[in-house]
Formats: structure tokens, C-alpha cells, sequence
């Protein structure tokens, strides 16, 4: 067991020293804006570690056929999306000329190679083909996503579970998946898995309007100009609207009730 440390005091528990000395504007003198970008994208980048955190938990669960404890914190992933979602309103206080000023500094960086938010992709579900082009961006990154794809995720453990359950023999068929998803809702002796489905499709809508939101405010910043780093900016960011990560849970609203409306 850990002992305590006499006498801690909150700045040292937090290590808030060193945490203010993170930020460091590029412009001189610093463009006053800029403070606000940093501190802003830093912490996106510490809630989407507790994220990938809370994800690994969640899997392990599910893995062990644990529902109740997942459910709690998928609950949990969906009100930080919520809160990176307000952050943006945040951002947006920003205008595109205090934007301007210091935007020629940040090249070629880019929101592009946030190997976090990757990794967070693939824990829910996407694909490590999605990714090839940071390849050649950031090799070490790449090498870190392609071992995170080799592991289960949030989709093969809740296809797992469904196999486990007796609901489907192959649920990677999507339309297999679909029936048993149906079957799920029909249940009521599924109730677990139903909420189970719930806390999921919950998940993945959080993600979809967080990246909604971000790609209106990234056009409200450049408009459809080329994002830093050569990304193509609003363009390539409409095409991630279109992601999601459970699309036969949305599927089935559309065969669920009757059509006699």
C-alpha cells in the first residue's frame, strides 16, 4: 500500500507549477488569443486521456460479461463529450481576426494529428485503415494506433457479447447483427442488453454532434480555407460527420413499430 506523502499540499498533489508552465504562446509579443487556443486543445487532450481511460475499463467489463459497471462509465464518456462540446462555445469567444494572429504559427501542426482522438476512434469501434495517412505524418503514432487496432474494442466486445448470449452465430453479418439487436428490444428479458444498447448509441451520438459542432466552428474560424498541416479543413471534416461507430443500433429505430403510421 502506498504511503501518504507528509504535509502534501494541493499544488504539489496536482503538480500545478509545472502544469502552468505548459502553456507557451509562439508569437512575440504573444497575440492575446492565443493563451485561450492553447489552454483549450491541452485540455481536450487531458479528457480525451481520461476518455481512452474510462474505454479500457468499460472493455474489460464487457469482456467479463460485467454490464452494470460499463454502464456507468459509458455514462460517464457521454457527459465529457458533452463537456467538449461546450468547450467549443468557449473557443468560439475567439473571433477569426485575434484568430489570424498567431494561426501562420502553428503550421504545419495540426488538430490532424491528435493520435488521442485516434485512439479514441478505435476503442469505439473505427478501423486502423481509416488512419494509413498519418503513416507517413507521424510513423511512431501509427505504429501505437495499429497495436491499439490488433486489441478488442468497444464494437468486437459487444458483437462478442451478443454471440455469448445466444442472440446471433455471426454477429459481424451486419444484417444477423441487426436481428439481433431487434430481438434485443423485443426481449423483455433482454432488458440489460437494452440498456446496454442504449448507453452505446448514447455514446456515439455525443461523438457525432461533438464533431458537428467542431466542424462548425473550424468554419466559423477559416472558413473552407486548407487547415494547418496541408488537412483540408472543413471539407475533410464533413466527410467524419457521416462516422459512426454502432450504425446498426441507429438501423434499427427504422425497423422498429410498424410502418401504419
Amino acid at each position: 500500500m502506498t504511503k501518504p506523502i507528509p504535509h502534501l499540499t494541493y499544488s504539489q498533489y496536482l503538480k500545478v507549477e509545472e502544469l502552468l508552465e505548459l502553456q507557451a504562446p509562439l508569437t512575440t509579443p504573444s497575440a492575446p488569443d492565443e493563451l485561450l487556443f492553447i489552454i483549450t486543445h491541452q485540455s481536450y487532450e487531458l479528457w480525451f486521456k481520461l476518455v481512452i481511460h474510462e474505454l479500457d475499463r468499460v472493455i474489460q467489463h464487457l469482456n467479463n460479461d460485467r454490464l452494470f459497471p460499463a454502464f456507468h462509465l459509458l455514462e460517464r464518456v457521454s457527459e465529457v463529450f458533452k463537456n467538449l462540446i461546450h468547450q467549443l462555445d468557449i473557443l468560439e469567444t475567439m473571433t477569426p481576426v485575434a484568430f489570424n494572429q498567431f494561426r501562420s504559427q502553428l503550421n504545419p501542426a495540426s488538430g490532424f494529428q491528435s493520435w488521442q482522438f485516434r485512439e479514441l476512434e478505435l476503442m469505439a469501434g473505427g478501423h486502423t485503415s481509416d488512419y494509413s495517412k498519418l503513416a507517413a505524418v507521424e510513423p511512431e503514432w501509427y505504429a501505437r494506433l495499429k497495436a491499439r487496432g490488433d486489441k478488442p474494442n468497444l464494437r468486437t466486445v459487444f458483437l462478442s457479447l451478443i454471440k455469448k448470449r445466444g442472440l446471433a452465430q455471426h454477429p459481424e453479418n451486419r444484417d444477423e447483427l441487426l436481428k439481433a439487436i431487434l430481438s434485443i428490444y423485443e426481449q423483455p428479458i433482454q432488458d440489460e442488453l437494452q440498456t446496454l444498447c442504449e448507453f452505446l448509441i448514447r455514446v456515439d451520438e455525443q461523438i457525432i454532434l461533438w464533431r458537428f459542432r467542431h466542424v462548425q466552428m473550424v468554419e466559423r474560424m477559416i472558413g473552407m480555407k486548407h487547415g494547418t498541416g496541408g488537412s483540408l479543413g472543413v471539407p475533410y471534416l464533413e466527410t467524419t460527420l457521416k462516422k459512426k461507430f454502432f450504425p446498426e443500433l441507429w438501423q434499427a429505430r427504422t425497423a422498429m413499430g410498424t410502418d401504419s403510421y
